[in-house]
């Protein structure tokens, strides 16, 4: 028997439009399943039950007095959460740490304003770790994220909340960010399709930076088009960004429903990070993968290695001085988390000259590599080391050994933060043990719809979205 939350994002705003379901309705089924299961799989830090429910009245309202419901926005009456390191004015925002358990937003963040325009309905804030910094969501000020396929384990971060939310049904889709993985990991985690843009696609104002260019907001979905859709739908360039992505030649949904043609994919194993021992399943996902797309008529080959672990330490010291940006009172240092204080120190202890020439390795480096990276269409990696990890794996261990483990979890994902390409995860494999094991398909600067459109056929080849964890019926 079909459910509410079975339903994908497009097809429910269709079905909005149509009045064959109400906004209202829908905000009210996903807040009722909060109530009842967000406990079990830590998605959501805070609930807008009051806000959701009249913001779906007024949606509602809107499909009562429009003249041609075609006309309404894209999204019009589908709930939304946001991550709680984007801020919404008038909603709490922890940033995921207990020095602002108490803080109001004061402004929308331009991607929350976005989203508000294509007619979305606030759910409420997702659970993220302090400052988005470490590669799975455990802290202070919510229960752990975890994903909802074995609950003992970690639906992975930063934007954790927001993956465990969608593949428990308590969010049809769901807003997230990625600084060095933080949508492909918990995609993966938690058996979704995500995607980290190009830089410059999405607007990182007009509160947050982007100095560095490493992060950027993007989707985490259960469908291709509906990960296409809220992309163009979060897609937009602002005064004052310091970075802008080239413009897609069609709406990126489009290009879920265009084939992509023979490509010329790459795949590489060799993790730029030293001694990492890539996990069995993992490889296997790997390998299916590239055997899937041989099976689909694409060319493969092997990958040269362009990126060297030579620039492993360049990244910790961007990511050091990332972890200064967001402003401590220091009668409130105290309440940071052991992880968070061992980065800041090591961000505090980086002389300007030093953060310069990290920076200015990365580039170089880069500089050798697209010239062989743009050769391909796309480049197939695992996008982890090793399955979900059990909660406390990381959290409960000396800073510098915590830090260790995530860059050995994660190795193949902050690769494409430093070179701003566009990359996504693609949840084509389970383990033995009914673990989602994803891999990553990385695409050229500006390469979203050439990514898209060869997801969509991998999905349409290997359907995923029957695959669902057993809180999903509950």
């Amino acid at each position: 028997m079909t459910q509410t939350h079975d339903l994908s994002a497009t097809r429910m705003a269709t079905a909005v439009r149509t009045r064959e379901v109400s906004p209202v309705e829908l905000a009210d089924h996903y807040l009722a399943r909060i109530e009842r299961l967000n406990e079990q799989v830590g998605a959501y830090v805070t609930v807008t039950a009051e806000r959701a429910r009249e913001e779906a009245r007024r949606a509602e309202k809107a499909v009562t007095d429009a003249a041609d419901p075609a006309d309404l926005p894209p999204l019009h009456g589908v709930p939304v959460p946001i991550k709680d390191l984007n801020m919404v004015n008038g909603v709490r925002i922890t940033f995921g740490s207990a020095v602002y358990a108490d803080l109001t937003g004061f402004a929308d963040d331009n991607v929350v304003a976005k989203l508000a325009d294509a007619g979305t309905v606030l759910l409420g804030k997702t659970t993220t770790p302090e400052f988005g910094l470490p590669c799975y969501t455990e802290g202070d000020v919510s229960p752990p994220a975890r994903t909802p396929w074995d609950t003992s384990r970690s639906a992975g971060g930063s934007s954790g909340g927001a993956a465990a939310a969608v593949a428990s049904g308590l969010a049809p889709v769901a807003q997230g960010s990625d600084g060095g993985g933080s949508i492909r990991i918990p995609s993966s985690a938690c058996g979704l399709f995500g995607i980290k843009p190009t830089r410059g696609r999405i607007s990182q104002g007009p509160v947050i930076p982007d100095l560095f260019g490493l992060s950027t907001n993007g989707p985490i979905t259960r469908t291709v088009r509906d990960a296409a859709l809220m992309l163009d739908v979060m897609s937009g360039h602002m005064p004052g960004d310091l970075f802008r992505a080239p413009e897609p030649d069609a709406p990126f949904l489009s290009y879920a429903d265009r084939a992509p043609g023979r490509l010329r994919i790459a795949r590489s194993l060799q993790p730029p990070v030293p001694d990492v021992e890539v996990h069995p399943d993992c490889v296997a996902a790997y390998e299916d993968a590239s055997a899937l797309l041989e099976e689909l008529g694409h060319e493969i080959v092997d990958l040269p290695q362009v990126l060297g672990s030579d620039l492993v330490p360049h990244f910790a010291t961007l990511w050091g001085a990332m972890a200064t940006m967001t402003p401590v009172p220091e009668e409130s240092e105290h309440l940071l988390q052991p992880l968070t204080r061992h980065l800041r120190a090591y961000g505090d202890r980086t002389p300007a000259p030093k953060l310069f020439q990290a920076h200015a390795a990365l580039q170089g480096a880069l500089r050798a590599a697209f010239p062989v990276m743009d050769e391909f269409d796309a480049i197939l990696h695992p996008t982890l080391a090793m399955p979900p990890v059990p909660i406390g794996y990381f959290h409960d261990l000396d800073p510098a050994e915590n830090f260790r483990r995530q860059t050995h979890f994660t190795p193949f994902c902050a690769i494409y933060n430093i070179s701003g390409q566009p990359a996504v995860n693609v949840p084509l494999h389970w383990n033995d043990e009914g673990l989602p094991i994803g891999v990553m398909l990385a695409g050229r600067l500006g390469g979203e719809g050439t990514l898209i459109s060869l997801s969509a056929q991998l999905e349409e080849a290997r359907p995923w979205i029957e695959r669902k964890p057993a809180i999903w019926t509950a």
